[in-house]
């Protein structure tokens, strides 16, 4: 990569984050932290308002952006791609939502890239989620990003029926199957919960249906609890 690229792609990586350490850095961009400190540094004389310091992390002060980008043909072909394969495993309002935003993206492309993106010959026939469960994805969603509580009725790998009382905390795909990730206040501990044996969602009403983040029971509790050390290592670095 050259060091001009280097540069932008620093740029685009921390403002994309509340805080980012010259390790994650070094680690996408795969040179040392040397060489990240040094480019920090380059770019801060240059100008960008680029908050923080070596060994704490680093943040994009307020009000500065970058010209808008253009993609390679590889990346415009990866855009597309992508959508294609995740719209049928989203909820609806996000499926339309990746299609409306590559819809933009690709019209501001150059006409070769465009052509190029739209000819990719990958494809997602539509046999993915069951209505239902798209329906209950996306009540889900939109519960951990409003952190409101929810009452479940959920059937487990017995059959058994239970009621839950939760604090949805997010959404993971496995491969033709999601989960909830959530603090079970039933059960006082971290529980993960199949969408397809959900009998029941619904969200709890009043102050009394809202919740905030409390030390031991947020999504980065759930990580180092449940996740394996490898998922960890990936997810630690994103967001």
């Amino acid at each position: 990569m050259r060091r001009a690229d280097r540069l932008f792609q620093i740029v685009q990586l921390i403002r994309g984050r509340r805080l980012t350490t010259a390790a994650h850095l070094a680690q996408r961009l795969e040179v040392s932290e040397r060489t990240i400190y040094r480019d920090i540094a380059d770019l801060q004389h240059q100008g960008v308002p680029i908050e923080g310091e070596a060994g704490v992390g680093y943040r994009l002060g307020a009000g500065f952006d970058l010209p808008p980008l253009m993609f390679s043909h590889d990346e415009a072909r990866a855009l597309v791609a992508s959508v294609r394969m995740a719209q049928v495993w989203q909820d609806p309002a996000l499926a339309q939502a990746a299609e409306v935003a590559l819809g933009k993206i690709l019209s501001v492309l150059p006409t070769a890239a465009r052509v190029a993106a739209q000819s990719m010959a990958i494809y997602a026939p539509p046999i993915g989620l069951e209505p239902a469960v798209q329906t209950t994805l996306q009540t889900l969603r939109e519960a951990v990003q409003a952190r409101r509580k929810l009452r479940l009725d959920y059937r487990d790998a017995s059959d058994r029926l239970s009621q839950r009382t939760l604090r949805p905390l997010g959404c993971f795909y496995w491969g033709k199957v999601w989960t909830l990730a959530a603090w079970c206040e039933t059960r006082h501990d971290f529980r993960s919960f199949r969408l397809d044996r959900m009998d029941r969602v619904r969200l709890l009403d009043g102050p009394a249906g809202q919740f905030r983040d409390e030390a031991g029971k947020t999504l980065a509790d759930y990580l180092r609890a449940v996740a394996p050390a490898q998922i960890q290592a990936k997810w630690s670095t994103e967001g």
